[in-house]
């Protein structure tokens, strides 16, 4: 919502002369920011967890899918990235790739790049083909004996080159992690919060009738604000507390964060910036592509709202 916006500062300041104190303490700000966050999901997502970083929630969301489906094992995409935590280093091919490799847990399938992906726009249904991708990931992993936990993806793969995974994917691919005992984990952690414009999260984009298991949040939740959150389903919450050890976070929703993580929303809401996504993103996305007619090197322009990417080329044809 912009450097230093005088909603944000004015939230934090006042919240800082009334009371900060750590989340063993009841404070309404909890209560209000999960209400409000609660409003722009999917019904089912009515649990919240808040942390203090996007690392903290996709951690987490490690131990939720673990907990809840008693398996261990993870798909992600090629050339994610997660977070920095160990946990998550374990499961970014853009990072473990260049240190201890990849574990026996982790499985990586290709990321859905329609553009210079396994299978391209002209492939009769590369919808199916990227998810069957998935399917025979399960099978094999199956074949060894290993349990499929979960399945973990930025809902628009930015890191892997602000990839905008064909509609329908997620759904099919839902389809198979299911069946095989696990979950589904969108990360929104760099793409939601109205980035993508028409929709307040990029999962959206999927189509009404996809909705993850687990989602996590950070970056702009909190404006600059250290501030994050998991959002899930009571049956994955219950069987989390069902453990009896206890999800505690000292500083994560304490009540300040909650009052800037308030005030963004109400920014959001104020000054139309999800319609100011699609606007700008719409002209960049305009000028860019009369850009790409002059230029051979620019091979692709895409994107969604403020979610744009430009795959740069050495030849056309290849």
């Amino acid at each position: 919502v912009g450097h230093c916006h005088p909603d944000i500062v004015k939230a934090a300041h006042e919240q800082n002369q009334l009371l900060n104190t750590n989340s063993r303490y009841l404070h309404d700000n909890l209560v209000d920011y999960a209400e409000r966050l609660s409003k722009t999901l999917p019904e089912k997502l009515c649990i919240f967890y808040f942390l203090n970083s996007g690392s903290e929630a996709n951690d987490l969301a490690l131990r939720l899918a673990r907990q809840y489906t008693e398996h261990e094992d993870v798909i992600v995409l090629d050339h994610a990235y997660h977070g920095h935590l160990t946990s998550l280093i374990d499961i970014s091919p853009y990072k473990f790739r260049n240190l201890e490799g990849q574990k026996e847990w982790v499985h990586v399938a290709p990321v859905p790049d329609t553009y210079r992906g396994l299978y391209r726009e002209d492939h009769e249904n590369s919808v199916t083909a990227y998810a069957d991708e998935v399917k025979n990931i399960i099978e094999h992993a199956h074949k060894r004996g290993r349990k499929i936990a979960a399945f973990f993806a930025e809902s628009l793969p930015s890191v892997g080159g602000q990839i905008i995974p064909p509609a329908g994917y997620f759904q099919k691919v839902a389809e198979h992690v299911h069946k095989a005992g696990g979950v589904f984990i969108a990360d929104e952690i760099q793409v939601g919060f109205g980035r993508v414009g028409k929709h307040f999260w990029a999962f959206q984009l999927q189509g009404e009738d996809f909705i993850p298991d687990i989602v996590t949040m950070g970056k702009p939740i909190g404006n600059g604000h250290p501030l994050a959150c998991v959002a899930t389903t009571k049956e994955i919450a219950e069987a989390f507390a069902a453990t009896g050890v206890e999800y505690f976070n000292t500083f994560g929703g304490n009540p300040v964060s909650c009052a800037v993580g308030l005030a963004v929303l109400d920014v959001i809401e104020k000054e139309h910036l999800q319609a100011n996504a699609t606007e700008v993103g719409n002209f960049l996305m305009k000028i860019l592509k009369e850009q790409q007619i002059k230029h051979p090197i620019i091979g692709d322009v895409r994107g969604c709202g403020l979610f744009i990417g430009v795959d740069l080329i050495k030849d056309q044809a290849e």
